[in-house]
C-alpha cells in the first residue's frame, strides 16, 4: 500500500502503483473530476510514518546526507533507527 499526500494525486503515479501490485490510498485533490477509492481510517497511520522521519532526521548526517553511498547512508539510517528504538525499550519497564 502507497500512503501518499494530495500532492502525489496523479493519474500515473496510480497506474504504476497498480502495475506493481499495490494500493494506492492517496487522497483526491479537489480539481479531480472522477471519484476514486480513499480510505481515511488507513490514511490516519502515515502520521507514524511522518514522525520516525521527523525523529529519524534529528540525527544531523540523516538529514544532510553527507555519505555519497547509497548503502553506506542505509547503514546510517538503520543505526539511528536502532538508536531511536533503543532509546523508546529504555524507558518502559
Amino acid at each position: 500500500m502507497l500512503l501518499a499526500d494530495r500532492g502525489y494525486d496523479a493519474d500515473w503515479i496510480r497506474a504504476l502503483v497498480t502495475k506493481r501490485r499495490a494500493w494506492a490510498n492517496i487522497p483526491p485533490r479537489s480539481n479531480r473530476n472522477e471519484p476514486i477509492c480513499f480510505s481515511p481510517h488507513l490514511y490516519r497511520a502515515r502520521n507514524l510514518i511522518e514522525r520516525f522521519f521527523n525523529k529519524i532526521k534529528q540525527c544531523r548526517r540523516v538529514a544532510t546526507r553527507y555519505d555519497k553511498l547509497a548503502a553506506n547512508y542505509l547503514a546510517f539510517v538503520q543505526l539511528a533507527s536502532i538508536r531511536l528504538w533503543l532509546r523508546v525499550n529504555e524507558s518502559t519497564p
